[in-house]
Order: structure tokens, then C-alpha cells, then sequence
């Protein structure tokens, strides 16, 4: 998939669970990313925050750390 279009959907992914209690957000966004996105796309997103992570909102930085640390 093209990082664009990567980034905005994790970034919708985000904006969802923004709703949600302060102190759950990034487990929830990670919980989301895990069990919805297959593991190339997981993959495809790390790699892309490793590169810089360039446009991505800060709650999927914080549930891709969670999610590398799983």
C-alpha cells in the first residue's frame, strides 16, 4: 500500500480512538492495528516510523512502541 495512504488510515484509526479515556488510547489504537491490520501492513507501518514516520499522528507512534514491544 502507498505510505500515503497508510498514514491516513492510521491516522483515522487515531482519530477514533480519541474519544476514548486519555490513559487507554495508544493500547487501544495498538489493539486495533494488531488485530485488523494483517502483519505486512504492521510491518509496512514500523518500517515507515523507523524511516521517520513523516504526517503520522503521535497516538500511532506511541501504539507502534507498544506494539514492538509485544
Amino acid at each position: 500500500m502507498s505510505p500515503e495512504k497508510m498514514v491516513h488510515m492510521a491516522n483515522q484509526i487515531a482519530i477514533f480512538f480519541k474519544s476514548q479515556p486519555e490513559e487507554n488510547r495508544a493500547d487501544q489504537v495498538a489493539g486495533h492495528l494488531t488485530d485488523f491490520w494483517e502483519p505486512r501492513m504492521r510491518a509496512q507501518l514500523l518500517s515507515y516510523i523507523e524511516s521517520g514516520g513523516q504526517g503520522l499522528d503521535d497516538l500511532v507512534l506511541k501504539a507502534a512502541h507498544i506494539i514492538q514491544q509485544n
